[in-house]
């Protein structure tokens, strides 16, 4: 039976690797990478950097494949149709991938950033291969240190506040208004910068980019004030290095604390 790993490894700094994590990578045959073409190529570039720090060269293989494009300019009732195009040609990647590069007697692996249970379509894709029959396989989850957990820790605060509860959601969701009872929220996958849009009000945004990697940027303050360094900071890395990860903590300020 071949079996794969869902390796989590962090945010970016190669030393947030658990050691759970560095004894999945360890026991890996078959490494497998996604090209996301030249703009993100340093992000393939830090998974063989991980790799050759913890794992002896000549024990491993990596196949590196070509990500399937995904129609990002698909927006309302189309959002959800493309995205389950882009995680159905996906499948069909991965189901190739394991068929034909992994023997039936060894271990592949998926690097995943952050955390393969937070925001990352890894193991809903790997159900689906499963679900088509064509290839069989066990596979495991090594949890990671996401970058939620890093940009809180790098802005030394916490996710909540006592006997409060938080709120993880997205851009998207958030456009559509601020969470009712909820005022601490983690918001991923922004690319509009909707933080804007609650300038006028009492919240204090705590803001992270590449976090955990050379390139970090941090950023924090009431959002009228920090909204304007956060865009000018985005735009020019963005300019730059031809793409942004980013997250962001939104906490309203409350009269008892």
């Amino acid at each position: 039976m071949r079996e794969i790993h869902v390796i989590g490894i962090g945010a970016g700094d190669p030393e947030q690797l658990t050691l759970q994590a560095v004894r999945a990578l360890r026991s890996t045959d078959v490494f497998f990478l996604l090209d996301k073409g030249e703009v993100k190529s340093d992000l393939t570039g830090l998974r063989r950097e991980l790799l050759e720090a913890h794992i002896p060269e000549g024990t491993y293989r990596i196949v590196e494949a070509s990500d399937p494009e995904r129609d990002r300019a698909a927006g309302g009732t189309r959002y959800s149709p493309a995205v389950e195009d882009w995680r159905s040609a996906r499948a069909a990647l991965y189901e190739r991938l394991i068929a034909e590069e992994l023997g039936e007697d060894e271990h592949g692996a998926f690097l995943v950033w952050g955390d393969p249970a937070l925001y990352d379509s890894t193991l809903g894709i790997l159900e689906e291969v499963l679900a088509r029959g064509a290839v069989a396989f066990a596979y495991d989850v090594v949890p990671g240190i996401s970058s939620v957990s890093a940009l809180v820790a790098r802005h030394r605060t916490g996710l909540n506040r006592v006997a409060r509860p938080v709120q993880i959601t997205t851009g998207r969701r958030l456009a559509e208004g601020f969470p009712e009872g909820v005022d601490d929220v983690v918001v991923m996958l922004d690319a509009h910068q909707v933080f804007r849009k609650y300038a006028d009000q009492d919240i204090d945004i705590y803001w992270g980019a590449y976090i955990g990697t050379p390139d970090e940027i941090l950023d924090s303050g009431p959002i009228a004030e920090a909204a304007p360094r956060i865009e000018r900071a985005r735009a020019e890395a963005r300019e730059r290095k031809g793409w942004i990860m980013d997250t962001y903590l939104l906490r309203r300020r409350r009269a008892d604390g």
